[in-house]
């Protein structure tokens, strides 16, 4: 049998299972059973957060009633809800063709309803020629216009929907779908695992569920977190851990060492700078905003672990550090010696404390000079 990905089997089918979007689920519902649908909606967000899926969902509450007619909308084969994409089908002779057909009632559904993805691909007289018909539309016509780039869609396109915004879904929640689709799939997890899965989709379901899917094809039984840093390339979490722990301690030495030992496992230059730089964006909010904070993604573990180390650093030479990490960045995609960049970058981080307390005695030695001369 042909394997159909983890995205696909465990796609939302009605408005209870969406997952992130539920304002939206809800509004959509409400305007069905209070006979207040609208001719044209514009979905807009970026991908994976459920847009495609909602239109779907939408048409079939619209249209829907027997389980064929159903599965039919849902897979994108149901002859009264059309679905076009607009990056194969740009031209103004596609919308000609759509306004053509749109003249004719549906076959067996209350709506002939068109589905328009990525509608922001329309050149600009298929947008002219859209705007004709959605200006005046058969009362048995319906138009979803689904867009990750909202700004591309002209105002006269947009002012004739209904917009709806779809957020980035939160990790906690791309986190607990995974887990039931893992349960689904009878396979077990880390828990650190499936929370860095949910965290590297961005915000994203199907981003997430899509790298689960490579996880998963390796044909192990449970996944770990070493796993997932192994198929991406990414440095070991406790490796990064201790690197910032020779830091916080002061200890260059300690700190280069460790700097190297993640090279030398195949981590890039780029991808050690980007985790480095990230790990002290999360200790910077945890010592700012407290442990509990809402705006750092970490797994209750690591949460505790990072509220620890948080304690050995304050928010503002946090975001020094930060900014160290930015330029070495910028510089190591340009020099001849990167490797001579980090070395000086990780060697600096180390004595960032030490300088400072330099820099605050100079600065205190300074302000007693110029009060002296005054005397």
């Amino acid at each position: 049998m042909t394997y159909t990905v983890l995205a696909r089997r465990y796609r939302s089918r009605d408005f209870d299972e969406v997952v992130g979007q539920e304002m939206i689920a809800r509004t959509l519902r409400g305007a069905i059973q209070a006979n207040r649908v609208a001719h044209a909606y514009l979905f807009c967000g970026t991908r994976g957060v459920g847009k495609t899926s909602m239109a779907r969902i939408f048409a079939k509450a619209l249209n829907g009633g027997s389980a064929e007619v159903d599965a039919q909308i849902m897979q994108g084969r149901d002859t009264d809800v059309i679905e076009i994409d607009a990056a194969s089908n740009t031209g103004v002779d596609n919308v000609r063709e759509l306004i053509s057909n749109a003249a004719y009632r549906p076959l067996r559904g209350k709506y002939k309803i068109y589905i328009i993805d990525e509608v922001h691909m329309l050149s600009t007289a298929a947008f002219n020629a859209l705007l004709k018909i959605m200006e005046e539309p058969p009362e048995h016509v319906k138009f979803i216009l689904c867009t990750t780039e909202s700004h591309k869609v002209p105002a006269t396109i947009q002012s004739r929907c209904q917009r709806f915004d779809f957020r980035n879904i939160p990790t906690s929640r791309i986190a607990e779908h995974l887990r039931q689709v893992l349960a689904g799939e009878k396979i077990t997890a880390d828990a650190e695992l499936v929370h860095m899965v949910a965290r590297l989709g961005n915000g994203s379901m199907r981003d997430a569920l899509s790298l689960l899917d490579r996880l998963i094809a390796g044909g192990e039984k449970h996944l770990t977190l070493k796993l997932l840093e192994d198929l991406l390339g990414l440095p070991d979490a406790e490796l990064i851990g201790g690197l910032i722990d020779a830091i916080s301690a002061g200890d260059a030495g300690k700190a280069l060492n460790r700097a190297d030992d993640l090279l030398s496992r195949g981590i890039s230059l780029d991808t050690l700078l980007d985790s480095i730089s990230s790990r002290f964006r999360d200790l910077m909010v945890i010592a700012a905003c407290g442990p509990q904070t809402p705006l750092v993604d970490l797994s209750d573990q690591s949460r505790q672990s990072e509220a620890q180390r948080a304690t050995r650093f304050d928010a503002a030479g946090l975001t020094h550090m930060i900014a160290l990490c930015e330029n070495a960045q910028r510089g190591v995609k340009s020099s001849a010696s990167p490797r001579s960049l980090l070395d000086a970058l990780i060697v600096r981080l180390a004595m960032t404390e030490r300088i400072a307390e330099v820099t605050a005695v100079l600065a205190a030695a300074g302000r007693e000079e110029t009060a002296a001369k005054k005397r």
